[in-house]
């Protein structure tokens, strides 16, 4: 008989039972190739490492961390450390050594998983400084420094089957099963406590949006530390859905041609920056090739889930044979779904893509909650271009008298991981977590994000301005890649943007403007009244308050690298805030 999940490693029972047929449940790509494991394998990794672990004396309720890339060996140490009862603490792998040293100690790791010998390395200079610690362990092998597969031979060789029976038994489904620490951009991260329950309660709601089943491939690419690319990788699993993890999102391209994925989850950044190389090509065709092209691209903006008319579909299926049959082939020509997250999505991308054959789902969420709050779908009336959807059934919602969203249901976490005071602050005596974002609903049914409580700000005017939705219309144009918008306790919002300056480089060549460097670019009267053109009719769709009366170009693009964006590719307003503070008083000088 079928055992319910309620506990995240029932998730493998569900498995054997339901998908042990499957050659590829799970895979990643090493050395060029893809290594596949079956349910069976999956399970057997597992329990090794399980029984490694219990060797090693790992009690139930010790902290284990893992800093690693999406890979199989992720998912046998997920499921071996919470099946032991330890708490598993996964990390991002691009944060600096004295967040690694506050984390590590703060969630008192007595062992550590890292991917691979330049991880090892870094961590093996900073592991005195660890109170806790007993081992360092590698997932690849690096020379005689331990690895995880030490760990998991001594599994095999010595298993521990009755003790960890007892230990599984024992684990009841309001234990905390993981700690996550949120990557802040001020202050120390804070270690989010999601007990085993608070995540399954959201997958298997969310399991019910994807129009795939057991027959379907899903490509992560996104980092599973992260709660959103975490509690998918168990709505695959939980529907049998095979999943691929992308070397890096540097090949995502070409993974996505090799696996041809059903579904996959994304950030409105990559989907920006694929829009913006297929517009891109589309200005290097030639007559009526082009014409043809910015023809279909206009009628995609025009898209409407509700109201297209029996001519616009007539136009719709010329456009997506001459067209948008290329923009399905360049994501594997299968997709049937893209979940989007960790940030707004503009509508015009909602519109086009789904124009395009490539349906985008847009989501909102919370580390603290699970994460997902409310998503988009596929049911009637389930979608809503410029929302995040409805809500999640099963969760409540209620906006608060000053416009935040309040949230309440089995998908909010235990708490702050030794931290009482600030779960009071931010989880009420009724039980509602305070996100910290403001919003309203459209026609009674969908969530619409407007902005983050913190980063309001108000003009000298006494005017609020939500920067995030200026932004986004901002980056509406092919000129403008990202944007900053400011003018706390000023006479007029402003912004920093950096300019795309691949589609300046191409309107250049156009223009006959010869283009030097991206510095001399953004100094150069021409580019900059062009750009402040685009500008000026963006602020046509905005209110007086809002509108941007003065600019900043800047001459890289913002990255993760550089520190300007989070490892979801959202941006880190105060650390731009504090990076380009001269340029910020200059703009209102």
């Amino acid at each position: 008989m079928e055992k319910t999940v309620t506990r995240l490693f029932d998730l493998l029972a569900r498995a054997e039972a339901r998908y042990s047929w499957k050659k590829t449940f799970i895979a990643g790509k090493g050395n060029g190739t893809w290594q596949g494991y079956s349910v069976g394998e999956y399970i057997e990794m597992s329990n090794a490492i399980s029984y490694g672990l219990i060797h090693l004396g790992v009690k139930p309720g010790e902290k284990i961390a893992t800093i690693s890339n999406n890979r199989p060996e992720w998912n046998f140490l997920d499921m071996a450390i919470m099946q032991i009862g330890a708490i598993h603490i996964p990390i991002y792998a691009t944060l600096s050594q004295d967040d690694y040293k506050y984390i590590l100690n703060h969630a008192e790791v007595t062992y550590l998983f890292v991917s691979n010998q330049e991880l090892f390395k870094k961590m093996d200079l900073i592991r005195e400084d660890i109170s806790t610690i007993k081992d360092i362990y590698s997932i690849e092998k690096n020379g005689s420094a331990p690895c995880l597969e030490d760990l998991v031979e001594k599994g095999k060789v010595t298993p521990q089957e009755k003790t960890l029976t007892k230990s599984k038994e024992a684990i009841n489904t309001k234990d905390v099963a993981t700690i996550i620490y949120t990557s802040g951009t001020t202050g120390k991260p804070k270690g989010v406590m999601l007990t085993h329950s608070n995540i399954i309660s959201n997958f298997v709601e969310a399991s019910k949006i994807p129009p795939i089943g057991a027959e379907g491939k899903a490509l992560s690419y996104l980092p599973l530390c992260h709660i959103y690319e975490r509690m998918l990788n168990y709505v695959y699993q939980y529907l049998g859905i095979s999943i691929y993890y992308a070397e890096s999102i540097a090949a995502i391209s070409d993974n996505m041609k090799e696996v041809q994925p059903h579904i996959m989850t994304t950030v409105p950044r990559l989907l920006e920056k694929i829009y913006d190389r297929i517009i891109a090509k589309g200005r290097s065709l030639k007559g009526l090739k082009k014409q043809i092209f910015f023809w279909a691209i206009h009628l995609g903006h025009r898209y409407d889930l509700k109201r297209n008319n029996l001519f616009y579909n007539i136009q719709l299926r010329i456009a997506s044979k001459l067209i948008f049959s290329k923009w399905r082939e360049a994501v594997g020509n299968h997709i049937k779904v893209m979940v989007s997250g960790g940030a707004a999505l503009q509508p015009r991308l909602s519109r086009i893509f789904w124009a395009a054959g490539i349906p985008v789902l847009e989501g909102y969420g919370l580390t603290e909650s699970s994460p997902v709050i409310a998503v988009n779908c596929f049911h009637d009336n389930g979608t809503h271009f410029g929302t995040v959807g409805p809500v999640l059934k099963g969760t409540e919602v209620k906006i608060a008298n000053d416009g935040e969203i309040l949230a309440k249901g089995p998908n909010v976490m235990a708490g702050y991981y030794k931290d009482e005071a600030l779960t009071k602050k931010v989880i009420n005596e009724e039980g509602w977590l305070h996100t910290g974002d403001m919003g309203e609903f459209v026609e009674n049914r969908f969530l619409r994000i407007t902005g983050r409580k913190k980063e309001q700000f108000k003009t000298s005017f006494g005017k609020y301005i939500a920067p995030t939705l200026i932004e986004n219309k901002l980056k509406e144009s092919p000129f403008i890649d990202n944007a900053l918008v400011c003018g706390e306790n000023q006479k007029f919002a402003a912004a920093l943007i950096v300019p795309n300056f691949i589609h300046i480089r191409n309107w250049c060549a156009i223009k006959e403007i010869h283009y030097s460097t991206d510095n001399e670019m953004i100094q150069n009267p021409i580019v900059v009244n062009r750009i402040l053109r685009e500008v000026h009719e963006k602020n046509k769709s905005l209110g007086a308050t809002e509108q941007v009366k003065k600019i900043e170009l800047i001459d890289h693009e913002w990255s993760q690298e550089s520190g300007e964006l989070t490892p979801k590719l959202s941006l880190k307003r105060d650390v731009v805030m504090q990076k380009y503070q001269v340029l910020i008083e200059r703009l209102f000088a």
